[in-house]
């Protein structure tokens, strides 16, 4: 089963789709005010009564992500959120870049598992063979795997950066692994 988006990945999204770059997170009167910012301009998005189950789960995204950034697919593309905390008026206050995630590099062999190797060789093949890439369907039956499995599995290539896809459209799946890095299809 895929794990679910995050309070914290959805305000960004939100703020990508409006050309923000970044968000920021503060308390003020009892409630958590969100601001994406696109350059010097900062407007607000949304906000949560502190005491709400969305601003709790909020502040645990926050502090969560600096500790440890995070990887999250967003229309199509890998991003970066990397959160900062800074003093407020006695209160944690909070940046979240939103960056996008480097590219693989073509000169260093890809760190996948076996599992993934497989699965990236099927689309590789597939893709060459049928001159379209594979349906979760067509991954579900050639792994003799569960529909939630092949999903998983896509979405963990997707934000390895091995492969990407176009949100809403069917067999949009594109190898970014160069075809001799991939192992042989066994």
């Amino acid at each position: 089963m895929s794990k679910p988006k995050t309070l914290l990945e959805d305000l960004c999204e939100h703020a990508l789709s409006c050309g923000a770059q970044s968000i920021e997170v503060e308390y003020k009167d009892g409630r958590e005010w969100v601001f994406a910012r696109k350059g010097e301009t900062a407007f607000g998005t949304a906000n949560f009564e502190s005491s709400s189950r969305d601003a709790k789960e909020l502040r645990e995204n926050l502090y969560a992500a600096r500790k440890k950034s995070v990887r999250t697919a967003i229309g199509g593309r890998v991003w970066i959120l990397k959160v900062g905390v800074y003093d407020s008026f006695g209160e944690d206050a909070f940046r979240v870049r939103i960056d996008p995630a480097p590219k693989l590099d073509p000169s260093v062999a890809p760190p996948f598992t076996k599992k993934q190797g497989q699965y990236l060789a099927f689309i590789y093949n597939y893709s060459k063979i049928h001159g379209r890439a594979p349906a979760e369907s067509d991954l579900q039956r050639y792994f003799q795997t569960t529909p939630p499995s092949v999903h998983q599995m896509i979405k963990t290539l997707e934000l390895s950066g091995f492969v990407e896809r176009t949100p809403g459209q069917a067999r949009s799946i594109r190898l970014l692994v160069r075809p001799d890095r991939l192992p042989t299809l066994g």
